[in-house]
């Protein structure tokens, strides 16, 4: 049964009434404080999530990537095989926390595409607690590790708010990242709300998922050395395998080779194993190749070798995760822990990630921005991929094998691509089938109510003294004994960036409205023009062969169902945008800079993300450093924003002042003072004159960027073209110190801190007008020296 604290905090013991002067008279002895103590017998549990995988990329169900640890707990516990995510990585993840289903609390798509609509606002209501903050309520010691991506961008920053940060939402520890991906070789991370950097780099041996799994198994040594009494909550959340893909060599290289012959073998191959290990029925089909898509026999011998060294890549990314999560799991075995922990081992966040367009890309952020790498460039870089100079995505072709038996890939929640992953649970005191298969319907929201159902803890009506809105999953662990336990989900909606669908009893009723690698603005047409397809997955359980024509009074019924589902729970309005919403002014969200057109920082300003700093894309601008140069003029950043795949910085170099425009990766635009600053204040300042369209507008446009050294022009370049949506999600806004990766060559990663002192840099977003023709930018440059 479980235990009736239904009210969270729990209310303090009231102690004995105090009737004596001292202690020598007081005749009943006082119980000591004591924390909350958790349900006799409740286990440990574990909740492990992998990002972007797809139903069809691991060993356990199937795929071609090696996964040891997935393939052990799912030999000694169970494979659900019709388990269900969003499309996305946030509302899977605010699902998963909190029980609901994601316009339910506000995430109906990434943080960095929160707009105002209720369902979208990226806010976790305070009456939808999460499942840590229910488990610290219910003694248990809580720790997450790795991505977060829960947290309005608006309140990542020194001044917070914190209380949707992983400590304000009910754990003790965090060690991880708050975006939505890390650069694994040059990560930027937190330990609970302050900013850490790693002490090794990448030439030192270091490695993210590797430093993750150190981080958790410290934090368990402890809290069983401490508090041996109290169960563990640990959430480890890997970046792998999003992009960007980061893995040494040695794990690329046990792929060599293995995937030559291309991702429509690939799909066959992994069809049969699904096949022979009961993950699918015996009749499924594969589903219908998207068009667009080329086959593998379509390329050329240079696009076969690039794809095939993206997939090497993409898989010794996964095995490399899971093998780090197996030295998790030696040491939970040899503490003794872990037949009593409720091991969650989630492979896929949503589907697999068809976001690296058509080629794959060495950059990922290019392709958010329509940008298409040149394969004859990328297979120039084949060795870079996967290492500290890359930053890449897999072409779409392997995600769509990725996501075998299944149609379309992640942002697609329509189809069962984007969200079907494989989820394994074990628990060998509570799991009596190991290895055993589990096909009822289930969700993410599920997760919530199975972990406090097996923990014997009541779902709180009041936490922190708000009233708690209804779970809405469902426990599993009723499939726990009985495999062929009847299902008790019956209907599901799935919506996702305007695509969208329903089940409900066997039948799928869905609608793609959006193709995912077509992030950039784009008309998709009006949602009541969108065509319905109709599945009845009781006998095509891959959604392969489209029934509507054949039965339209259940298709206009299910369509009706999808709008009730919708009403219910904050799905509308629809919204369609992508790349747009990136852009908090174009998404209509809050914005931290408000309507200030000058902001300016002090000298030990850091790690600022985009959304809480000016936003000087598509727009005329200045930024203005006050700063004290030794006798040589000093060396090293003043302001920097981004990194090497993209951003600016305002730095020195052997005393001369310079600019730098990175764009993409691909190309940097630099000015460079003739000479260097005296020793003493000096004022650097770069003025951007952006080139509007004729009306006024325009995004990513070209213009001028002049340097001025204490009020005189000292350089001017032309930049062709600029960002326009976003400069990274991983790195930072920084000021005396470039963080993360350099935003260019001229000083190194890491060890680039300006050897003065910088008093203050100022941004103003300003109105200059562009002098861009070239004859008169000759001039001008010609004339600054």
């Amino acid at each position: 049964m479980p235990n009736d604290r239904r009210v969270l905090p729990e209310p303090p013991v009231r102690q004995h009434v105090v009737t004596a002067l001292g202690v020598d008279e007081q005749q009943d002895a006082f119980e000591p404080v004591r924390p909350t103590a958790a349900p006799a017998g409740a286990p440990n549990v574990v909740l492990v999530v992998l990002d972007d995988l797809g139903f069809g990329s691991s060993s356990a169900f199937g795929g071609p990537c090696r996964m040891p640890t997935a393939d052990r707990l799912a030999a000694d516990g169970l494979r659900y095989t019709r388990f269900h995510v969003t499309a996305l990585c946030s509302p899977t993840r605010q699902s998963l926390m909190t029980g609901r289903n994601h316009h339910s609390v506000g995430m109906g798509a990434t943080t960095e595409m929160a707009t105002s609509a209720p369902g979208y606002t990226g806010f976790r209501p305070r009456s939808a607690a999460t499942l840590a903050r229910t488990l610290q309520g219910n003694g248990y010691s809580t720790a997450a590790f790795g991505k977060w991506h829960q947290t309005p961008p608006v309140e990542i920053s020194p001044v917070g708010p914190f209380d949707r940060w992983p400590t304000g939402e009910g754990f003790d520890h965090f060690y991880g990242f708050m975006a939505c991906e890390m650069n694994h070789w040059y990560p930027l991370l937190y330990q609970g709300t302050t900013p850490v950097e790693p002490t090794r780099r990448p030439e030192d041996g270091y490695h993210l998922s590797e430093d993750l799994v150190d981080r958790a198994v410290d934090w368990v040594h402890t809290q069983r050395t401490m508090t041996p009494d109290r169960p563990f909550f640990t959430y480890l959340a890997f970046g792998a395998s999003h992009a960007p893909l980061h893995v040494t060599p040695e794990w690329r290289e046990r792929y060599r080779g293995e995937f030559d012959d291309g991702w429509d073998r690939l799909r066959e191959k992994t069809l049969a194993r699904q096949k022979a290990l009961g993950v699918v029925p015996g009749f499924t089909e594969l589903s219908p190749w998207p068009d667009g898509v080329p086959h593998w026999d379509d390329l050329d011998d240079d696009r076969r070798r690039l794809g095939a060294r993206f997939m090497e890549t993409f898989a010794g990314f996964t095995e490399h995760a899971d093998a780090q999560l197996g030295r998790f799991v030696a040491e939970l075995e040899e503490l003794g822990e872990l037949d009593n922990t409720l091991f969650l081992y989630l492979l896929g966040d949503n589907g697999a990630s068809g976001e690296g367009g058509i080629e794959g890309t060495h950059v990922e952020h290019r392709l958010g921005h329509g940008l298409v790498d040149d394969p004859a460039d990328m297979i120039g870089h084949l060795e870079e991929i996967g290492g500290p100079a890359s930053y890449p995505i897999a072409p779409v072709g392997w995600a769509l094998a990725m996501n075998t038996p299944y149609q379309w890939t992640k942002q697609v929640a329509s189809h069962l691509g984007g969200t079907r992953d494989g989820l394994v649970v074990h628990w060998p005191r509570g799991i009596a089938d190991g290895g055993g298969l589990r096909h009822q319907f289930h969700h993410v929201i599920d997760v919530l109510p199975t972990i406090l159902d097996c923990a014997g803890i009541a779902a709180p009506t009041s936490v922190d003294g708000v009233a708690q809105q209804p779970i809405e999953g469902t426990s599993m662990r009723y499939t726990f004994a009985d495999p062929q336990a009847p299902d008790r989900r019956r209907t599901q909606y799935f919506e996702m960036c305007g695509n969208r669908g329903i089940y409900h009893e066997g039948w799928t009723a869905v609608t793609r409205h959006g193709t995912p690698w077509e992030m950039v603005p784009t008309r998709r047409g009006a949602f009541r023009e969108d065509v319905w397809e109709l599945y009845d997955t009781t006998v095509d359980p891959s959604q392969a062969r489209d029934v509507a024509a054949e039965h339209p009074e259940m298709l206009e019924r299910l369509r009706d169902l999808f709008l009730v589902e919708a009403a219910t729970y904050q799905v509308l309005p629809l919204d369609d945008r992508v790349t747009e919403r990136e852009n908090p002014q174009l998404a209509g969200r809050l914005d931290l800079v408000g309507d200030r057109t000058s902001v300016t920082y002090r000298g030990a300003t850091r790690r600022l993300i985009e959304e809480t700093t000016p936003n000087v894309k598509n727009r005329s601008h200045a930024v203005v450093a006050d700063i004290e140069a030794p006798g040589s003029g000093g060396q090293g950043v003043l302001v920097a924003q981004g990194g090497r795949f993209g951003g600016w910085a305002l730095y020195v170099l052997g005393g001369r002042a310079c600019y730098v425009y990175n764009y993409f990766g691909m190309r940097r635009y630099t000015v460079r003072a003739e000479h260097p600053l005296g020793p003493g204040r000096h004022e650097v300042r770069m003025d951007f004159a952006y080139a509007y369209d004729e009306a006024g507008g325009g995004v990513g446009r070209g213009g001028v960027a002049t340097l001025r050294v204490d009020g005189r022009e000292v350089g001017a370049v032309r930049i062709d073209a600029t960002i326009p949506y976003y400069f990274s999600f991983d790195e930072t806004f920084d000021v005396g110190v470039d963080l993360g990766t350099a935003v260019c060559d001229d000083y190194p990663a890491g060890d680039n801190a300006f050897t003065g002192r910088v008093h203050t840099v100022r941004v103003d977003l300003t109105a200059a007008t562009p002098e861009h023709d070239e004859e008169g930018l000759r001039r001008r440059v010609l004339a600054c020296h």
